[in-house]
């Protein structure tokens, strides 16, 4: 058995954990500049003549993306689980995904129509689901499992940092092609500092599978009958991250069309930037509590309920005030999730030869969300009673996955 293939047992460093959580934040920053402002804008400007409101044409292309993303993160992953590089398994994948990231952002920002802003959405997917399946699979290969909630805690307040920067470049770079170009830049300079100083660890040829293409496709179903706790671990996330991504999704459109906030773009920043402070105040702390005390359910089922009644808010007081308060209450549930529910998830792992193709078919619960939610909020906001019948179907969604994690055994 090879260093790549042991069950971690030495405590990784902060700076390891820092380098680490700084790609993270370049990755993020390359999904949710697009995702926050800058897609929004350009179905703004294309939907008149193709037929589509922009509500509807950017449904489809987040949907086209979020298909992508669905099959390139198990994808990669399982690719990075068989690389023999001297540089590592993962290193590679990062490297090759942050690079193509960054171009495939260059090209939304010269998309001059809905098809190039499509292909250039489905790209930016595929190559940074490549690099982020690498970095997620880096934490199972490397952190004992009593260190996984305080780094599971960086690694999830590296996501609302990207959050944060990504929309922030949109918004303050001038523009829609020059927001693009910012987070590129971030998205690629962002890797370096982890792939450059800290060694990978590298897979021994003789210990990698013989190649079989049946094998290899087959890999990517986990039975939920002979992995019960995966199949629930899955589940649980994949509820709450479809509970959140129905109030991501519109949100622009809701401070716009609902709330007639006078200036939507700043008043997402806003509101991200809320979410972000009580989030960063509870994700390392939730994390590390979470190793301290042994335990992971509790934290993940009363971090989805208290989301779900933030989501709520939402639905049944509608003002500017009220987007505020849930924006904050969603960001204490947010952060302890984020956390907790990683170190859980890493916990159900069948196998360690496996890590980043395990995760990356757990990580489909955060790409599933982005293909049906379109699918489900487009009617619900133009013909079936708007937002506030989308964000209490939201918060139902989000409590039935809280209640679920109850049904996970192998872990307390």
């Amino acid at each position: 058995m090879t260093t790549a293939l042991e069950e971690p047992a030495e405590p990784v460093r902060a700076g390891w954990t820092s380098a680490l959580s700084l790609a993270n934040v370049a990755i993020w920053v390359g999904w949710y500049g697009p995702l926050q402002i800058l897609l929004a804008r350009q179905a703004e400007d294309f939907a008149p003549g193709t037929g589509m409101s922009k509500e509807t044409l950017l449904a489809w292309v987040t949907g086209a993306g979020a298909v992508v993303s669905l099959a390139a993160n198990p994808f990669f992953g399982a690719l990075s689980d068989r690389t023999t590089a001297r540089w590592g398994r993962r290193t590679p994948w990062i490297v090759a995904g942050s690079a193509g990231g960054a171009l495939s952002l260059l090209l939304l920002a010269g998309a001059d129509g809905l098809w190039v802003m499509t292909l250039g959405w489905c790209l930016v997917q595929l190559t940074l689901n490549a690099s982020f399946a690498a970095v997620t699979a880096a934490v199972p290969d490397r952190v004992p499992r009593l260190q996984r909630g305080m780094v599971g805690g960086w690694l999830g307040a590296a996501q609302i940092l990207g959050a944060v920067t990504g929309t922030g470049l949109a918004t303050v770079a001038g523009g829609i092609a020059a927001g693009y170009a910012a987070c590129a830049v971030f998205t690629l300079a962002g890797v370096l500092p982890y792939v450059l100083r800290h060694r990978d660890l590298t897979l021994a040829a003789a210990d990698r599978p013989v190649w079989s293409t049946r094998a290899f496709l087959r890999g990517f179903w986990l039975s939920p009958r002979r992995y019960p706790d995966f199949g629930w671990a899955w589940l649980t996330r994949f509820l709450i991250n479809f509970s959140n991504a129905l109030v991501i999704l519109y949100l622009l459109y809701y401070l716009r069309d609902r709330l007639h906030h006078h200036d939507p773009e700043q008043g997402v920043l806003i509101l991200t930037a809320v979410n972000s402070v009580t989030l960063l105040a509870t994700v390392v702390v939730g994390g590390a509590w979470s190793d301290r005390v042994g335990r992971r359910k509790p934290f993940v089922q009363w971090s989805g309920v208290l989301m779900a009644a933030a989501t709520a808010l939402l639905s049944v007081w509608q003002t500017w005030p009220s987007a505020i308060v849930a924006a904050a209450v969603l960001g204490v549930g947010l952060g302890v999730f984020m956390s907790v529910d990683f170190a859980l998830m890493t916990d159900v792992l069948p196998k360690a030869m496996d890590r980043g193709k395990d995760l990356g078919v757990i990580n489909v619960a955060n790409a599933l969300p982005q293909v049906v939610a379109p699918a489900l909020a487009a009617p619900i906001v133009t013909h079936l009673g708007g937002y506030r019948v989308l964000y209490l179907v939201a918060a139902v969604i989000g409590l039935a996955g809280a209640v679920l994690v109850r049904r996970i055994r192998g872990v307390a």
